[in-house]
């Protein structure tokens, strides 16, 4: 059987009781690092005598036929990360899909998690909402990024690294705009918790003016449909770019269309507009 097992955020006690008994109980366990999973242990007061196996982003893939042959072998392998699901922006997903593949039992430890603490921390709506993990690193991959989700109207939670976070709000205020809601949370679960919440102007502000340290989970409100207003100007400008990018106009009133929500006709109507105008011009 494959167990994937819910380690805490930062607060040991909040460790299930289902968790305890697995790490005691198990003969191969499958860790993101060996060192944090010890301290857990020790944290949790609990010993185990399993073989304590690496499992990271760097060597998931070369691991997968060593873990799955463990479990088609007849014994159970238990899957632990530093901190919340596996399998959530942490290894995991590639060993569901290969014990999937063979048949394999596959049993979930339910517990703490990152992006649904955030998200109810944060006050913005649960209904409905998305998590996209860890923003692109790069500036121009990260602004498109957040353009693909100009128009997401369920609320955005990703992760992002503490001396990026600066740069990350910079590009989500841009996209977005300085009067989108959402929220930093810094450290759940810990001792120096802390939730940060306003608009993104506000949220910048405070990157700009404080030393940022530890877990970051930032969580944005979703695009309300109501607030959207684009003036034919601001249509034919968006077009106008997307065709010095290197499309067509067919293309470029397609993906403007895509980006603001309105409708392709409307986009076509105002660049007939413009043509018309542009041949008018002495």
């Amino acid at each position: 059987m494959l167990i994937l097992a819910a380690i805490p955020l930062g607060n040991p006690a909040d460790a299930s009781t289902n968790l305890r008994e697995a790490i005691v109980c198990a003969k191969y366990i499958a860790a993101e690092d060996s060192r944090k999973f010890s301290r857990l242990c020790s944290d949790l007061a609990v010993t185990h005598s399993a073989k304590i196996i690496s499992f990271f982003e760097g060597n998931e893939i070369e691991r997968l036929d060593e873990l799955v042959k463990i479990m088609e072998s007849g014994s159970d392998l238990l899957v632990v990360t530093d901190a919340g699901m596996p399998g959530i922006s942490d290894p995991g997903y590639r060993l569901v899909r290969a014990a999937i593949a063979k048949n394999i039992k596959i049993k979930v430890l339910p517990g703490p998690s990152a992006v649904t603490t955030a998200l109810l921390l944060s006050g913005l709506p649960s209904d409905r909402f998305c998590f996209e993990g860890f923003a692109p690193r790069t500036g121009g991959a990260r602004e498109s990024w957040f353009e693909n989700l100009a128009n997401e109207e369920r609320t955005i939670i990703l992760f992002e690294a503490p001396h990026r976070l600066l740069e990350c709000l910079a590009d989500a205020k841009s996209v977005f705009g300085p009067d989108r809601l959402g929220a930093i949370c810094r450290e759940m679960t810990k001792t120096y918790e802390e939730v940060i919440r306003g608009d993104l102007e506000t949220l910048h502000n405070w990157a700009a003016t404080t030393e940022i340290l530890g877990e970051i989970t930032l969580v944005i409100a979703g695009f309300d449909p109501d607030s959207r207003k684009f003036s034919a100007t601001d249509l034919i400008a968006a077009v106008l770019k997307q065709e010095a990018a290197g499309i067509s106009r067919k293309e470029a009133i397609a993906e403007v269309a895509k980006l603001t929500g309105v409708a392709k006709r409307e986009v076509f109507d105002a660049m007939v507009t413009f043509k018309s105008q542009d041949r008018l011009a002495p």
